[in-house]
C-alpha cells in the first residue's frame, strides 16, 4: 500500500497523443490548443503531444495527421503556463533527428517506446533524450505478454542506458489488478529510477488498476481526458482524480477543470464512443495492441467477417503493434475459411 498521503504522484496526460487513435489522427490545432488550455489550468504536470504512435508515425500503416507534428507542438507549447510537454517516439518509426526536432520546440519530456521484450533498441534514443537534457522515460508497451521477471529485465535495460522512469504500459489493457501489482512492485524494489504506469480501459479496469498502481509505488501514470484513446480508451483522467482526491492521494491537479474539458470538449468531437463496447473488450480479453481497433472494424465491414473473430485470432497469433496490415490478412484467412459476421 501507499506510504504516505504526502507523496507527490506526477500526472501524465495522453488525450493529444493517445487520444489520437480515437480521431484517426484528426486532431485540428485548434482542438489541441483549447484542450491543453483546460489541462494547463487544473496544473496536470505533463500534456503529451504527437502523432498516436509517436513522432513520425504518419504513414500509411498508422494513418497520416490533419497537421504536422511541429504544427501541433508549437501550438500547444505557446500556452503553456504550468503544464510540461510531452512526447511519445518508438525506434525504428521515430528517428533522433525527429528528438532533436521536438526538443527545439519546447518538448521536456521524451517518452521512447518499445515492444515489452525489445528495450536494446531504445539506447540510442534515450542516450540522445539525455545529452539534449531531457527528462526520458523508458515505455515497456505490451507488458501483459512476459513474465514480471523478464520485464524487469528489459526495464533495467532502459535504466542502465539513462532513463529517468520506466513504464509498465498494458497496451492492450489486459492486465488484471493483481498482475498490474506484481509489476509495478518489482520495478519498485529492482529499479533505481522512477516507476510510471500507462493502461488501457478495454476490461474496464483503468482507474482501478491506475490506484492499484498507485499503490504499490508508482511515481508516474497516465490517463486522459474522457478515456480519449484507443481501443476503450485509456484510464480517464477526471475520473482519475476524482478517486484520487477521496483516497486522499496527493496529484495537486484541479477537477473542475477536467471536467469540463471531458464533458464540452472531448467527448463532443469522438467519432466513435470511447467505451468498453464489445469489441474494445475483447482487445483486452484477447491481449490485442490498442490501437488495432478501428483499423479491425474496418477489415471486418471490408470482408464480412465478425471483429470479433479478426481479434481473437490476433491474439492467437501474438500480433503487436506496427503489424497492423497483418489485420487485412487474418480477415481474408477467416473469409476463406467461412467465418462470416
Amino acid at each position: 500500500m501507499i506510504e504516505a498521503a504526502d507523496r507527490k504522484i506526477i500526472v501524465n496526460d495522453v488525450t493529444l497523443r493517445d487520444g489520437m487513435h480515437a480521431l484517426r489522427h484528426q486532431y485540428t490545432v485548434d482542438q489541441m490548443v483549447t484542450i491543453a488550455r483546460k489541462l494547463d489550468e487544473a496544473k496536470v504536470d505533463l500534456i503529451e503531444v504527437s502523432h498516436g504512435d509517436g513522432l513520425n508515425g504518419n504513414s500509411f500503416n498508422y494513418g497520416f495527421s490533419a497537421h504536422t507534428e511541429p504544427e501541433y507542438l508549437t501550438a500547444v507549447r505557446a500556452v503553456l503556463t504550468h503544464s510540461r510537454l510531452a512526447a511519445l517516439l518508438l525506434p525504428g518509426i521515430g528517428t533522433i533527428e525527429d528528438l532533436e526536432m521536438a526538443r527545439e520546440l519546447g518538448v521536456d519530456t521524451i517518452r521512447i517506446a518499445t515492444h515489452c521484450t525489445e528495450a536494446d533498441i531504445s539506447r540510442q534514443h534515450i542516450e540522445a533524450g539525455r545529452r539534449l537534457g531531457m527528462d526520458v522515460v523508458g515505455f515497456l508497451m505490451m507488458a501483459h505478454m512476459i513474465p514480471t521477471a523478464q520485464l524487469v529485465a528489459q526495464a533495467r535495460l532502459m535504466e542502465s542506458y539513462g532513463a529517468h522512469c520506466v513504464y509498465v504500459t498494458d497496451s492492450a489493457g489486459a492486465l488484471l489488478m493483481h498482475e498490474t501489482r506484481e509489476r509495478i512492485g518489482a520495478f519498485k524494489e529492482a529499479l533505481g529510477c522512477q516507476v510510471g504506469f500507462h493502461n488501457h480501459n478495454n476490461l474496464s479496469l483503468g482507474v482501478a488498476n491506475t490506484i492499484v498502481a498507485i499503490e504499490a509505488g508508482a511515481d508516474r501514470v497516465d490517463a486522459s481526458l474522457a478515456g480519449m484513446g484507443a481501443g476503450a480508451g485509456n484510464c480517464p483522467l477526471e475520473a482519475l482524480i476524482a478517486v484520487c482526491d477521496r483516497m486522499g492521494l496527493r496529484t495537486d491537479v484541479a477537477l473542475y477543470p477536467l471536467m469540463d474539458a471531458a464533458d464540452q470538449l472531448v467527448r463532443p468531437i469522438q467519432r466513435r464512443p470511447v467505451q468498453t463496447d464489445g469489441n474494445a473488450l475483447m482487445l483486452g480479453f484477447a491481449g490485442i495492441y490498442s490501437s488495432f481497433l478501428l483499423h479491425t472494424e474496418r477489415a471486418a465491414e471490408l470482408h464480412g467477417v465478425d471483429p470479433r473473430d479478426i481479434l481473437m485470432e490476433l491474439g492467437r497469433r501474438k500480433m503487436i503493434g506496427g503489424q497492423e496490415d497483418m489485420i487485412v490478412d487474418v480477415a481474408l484467412d477467416l473469409k476463406k475459411n467461412g467465418a462470416t459476421a
